[in-house]
C-alpha cells in the first residue's frame, strides 16, 4: 500500500489556503487510499524567534484543526513531530550527506533569512538546516508519495538527492519519495497581496482567512479583498492576479474549475459574495467539529499518544537501519535482570 507523509508547521494559525491547498486533500483523499501520516512538525518552528508558549499553543490547535478537518485516527496517523525521536536522530545523518551548497540554494532559507536581516536579528542555524529535518521527517517512514504544496516541491527534490546519495554510498536504506499537488487550489494567494502566498504568519491578517475566523469576519475581508483595473472577471494568474485568486478559491471550495468560471460574473462584487458564501459554508463544520474537540481535550491527547506511538513503530527500524548502514556501533542489548528463584524449603 502507498505511504504518505506531510505536515503543518505551528507557526501561525492555519489559514484557508492550508486548508485548499492540502488539508482537505489529506481528509478527503489520501487516508483513505494510502497508509498516510499526517503531523504537527513543531521542531520546524523553532528555526525563528518564537514565544515557547504560543509554540505549544498553536501545535495543540494545529492538531485538534486537523482532526476536525477528518483527519480519523483509525484510518491516519496523527501525532506531534517532537513526540518521536527518530526525526531528529535521522536528521543528523542526513546533515552528513547534504552539502552546504545544497542548503544555501533553498529559495526559502534566502527569503526568510533576507527577511530576518532586514530586522537586525541574526539567523540560525536551523533556519539554513532544517530542510534536512524535513527530508528526516519523510524518510524516516518510507513515505512514497509527499503532498505538498508548489513552495515545498524544492524541498521534496532535496528528499529525494539525499535518499539517493544515502543509498548509492552506504547501501539501500530509504525509498525515493515523490512529491504530489492537488489540481486546484494548491497555493491560495493572500487577499490583499494576491501575488503574495496566504501564510499564517502575516502582520495584519487582513487578506488571511484563518479556519477560525468568524464568518462575518471570513465575508469581511473576502469583500475587502483587492481585485484588479478594468472590470472583466477572467481567469488569467498574470495579468489579473486578484480576479484570478477568488475565482480560484470559488472553485476550490465548490470543486470545480476555476477557467470555467471566466465570463460568469458581470461584476467583482457578484464574484465576491459568491465566494464569501461559499468560504463560509465551507468552514462551517470545521469550525463546529473544532469546538467539540476543544471540549473533549483527553480526547485529542489520547489520538497524539496513540499516533506517536504508532508513528515511532514504523521509523525506528528504518532509522536503526540508517544508522547501521553509515558506521554507527550498535547498542549491546540490555542484559536481562535475573528473574528470582524461590526454593522450596
Amino acid at each position: 500500500m502507498t505511504r504518505i507523509f506531510s505536515g503543518v508547521k505551528p507557526t501561525g494559525h492555519l489559514t484557508l489556503g492550508n486548508y485548499l491547498g492540502a488539508i482537505r486533500q489529506w481528509a478527503d483523499v489520501d487516508q483513505h487510499r494510502a497508509d498516510a501520516l499526517f503531523c504537527v512538525v513543531d521542531l520546524h518552528a523553532l528555526t525563528v524567534d518564537h514565544d515557547p508558549g504560543r509554540v505549544q499553543r498553536l501545535s495543540r490547535q494545529a492538531a485538534t484543526l486537523l482532526l476536525a478537518s477528518g483527519l480519523d485516527p483509525e484510518r491516519c496517523t496523527v501525532f506531534v513531530q517532537s513526540h518521536v525521536d527518530e526525526h531528529a536522530r535521522l536528521s543528523y545523518l542526513l546533515e552528513c550527506v547534504a552539502t552546504d551548497g545544497e542548503m544555501r540554494r533553498m529559495i526559502q532559507y534566502k527569503e526568510k533569512s533576507a527577511v530576518e536581516r532586514a530586522r537586525g536579528g541574526s539567523v540560525r542555524l536551523s533556519l539554513l538546516t532544517y530542510p534536512v529535518l524535513m527530508a528526516a521527517d519523510i524518510l524516516a517512514y518510507g513515505a512514497d508519495d509527499v503532498p505538498v504544496g508548489d513552495d515545498q516541491t524544492q524541498h521534496v527534490e532535496l528528499t529525494r538527492d539525499l535518499a539517493v546519495r544515502f543509498n548509492q554510498r552506504y547501501g539501500h536504506a530509504f525509498a525515493v519519495p515523490r512529491a504530489t499537488r492537488p489540481e486546484v487550489a494548491a497555493r491560495v494567494m493572500d487577499l490583499q497581496e494576491p501575488t503574495s502566498k496566504m501564510g499564517k504568519s502575516h502582520e495584519s491578517g487582513a487578506g488571511i482567512v484563518y479556519l477560525l475566523d468568524e464568518p462575518d469576519v471570513v465575508r469581511k475581508k473576502i469583500m475587502r479583498a483587492v481585485t484588479d483595473s478594468g472590470d472583466e472577471v477572467v481567469y488569467d494568474r498574470e495579468a489579473r492576479p486578484g480576479v484570478s485568486n477568488l475565482l480560484e478559491i470559488l472553485a476550490a471550495c465548490e470543486g470545480g474549475n476555476p477557467n470555467g468560471l471566466s465570463g460568469v460574473y458581470e461584476s467583482y462584487g457578484a464574484l465576491k459574495k459568491d465566494t464569501a458564501d461559499a468560504v463560509v459554508e465551507l468552514l462551517r463544520p470545521v469550525r463546529e467539529r473544532h469546538k467539540e474537540l476543544v471540549a473533549d481535550s483527553a480526547y485529542v491527547e489520547e489520538v497524539l499518544r496513540a499516533g506517536a506511538e504508532r508513528a515511532r513503530g514504523m521509523a525506528k527500524p528504518t532509522v536503526d537501519a540508517a544508522y547501521r548502514a553509515i558506521g554507527l556501533l550498535p547498542p549491546a542489548p540490555a542484559v536481562p535482570e535475573p528473574v528470582p528463584v524461590n526454593v522450596a524449603r
